[in-house]
């Protein structure tokens, strides 16, 4: 088994990937190369940097594409926020999105965390 797929934070990211995905899927043709390409490759950092990191051979490599994840979450969340405020993501929707956003970003915190 590829060591990242034994990590909770990656799993938790790679869920929130795939919601993200199917999320934006509806979003106007016009934001394709914008908006939505930009939230998509934000979930996408998420998950593969803990990929990267969890393939490298020591720990201060792993912590540094763990931060760079955490950056990328952060990215993410501001993204929602935008398509929420241009009425792309249902409140019930934009709400659940940040809750596994948040939820992502804590585990990944935990465990560049428990690396120190």
């Amino acid at each position: 088994m590829a060591p990242h797929k034994r990590l909770v934070a990656w799993k938790e990211c790679h869920q929130l990937l795939l919601t993200v995905y199917r999320a934006t899927e509806k979003w106007p043709k016009h934001e394709l190369y914008g908006l939505t390409s930009q939230t998509r490759r934000a979930a996408f950092s998420g998950a593969v940097n803990i990929v990267e990191g969890a393939s490298r051979k020591g720990v201060k490599e792993f912590k540094r594409f763990l931060s760079i994840s955490l950056g990328s979450l952060a990215e993410l969340e501001y993204a929602l926020e935008v398509a929420s405020a241009l009425g792309y993501l249902e409140p019930a929707v934009f709400d659940a999105l940040v809750v596994q956003q948040r939820r992502a970003r804590a585990m990944t915190w935990r465990l560049q965390r428990a690396l120190s």
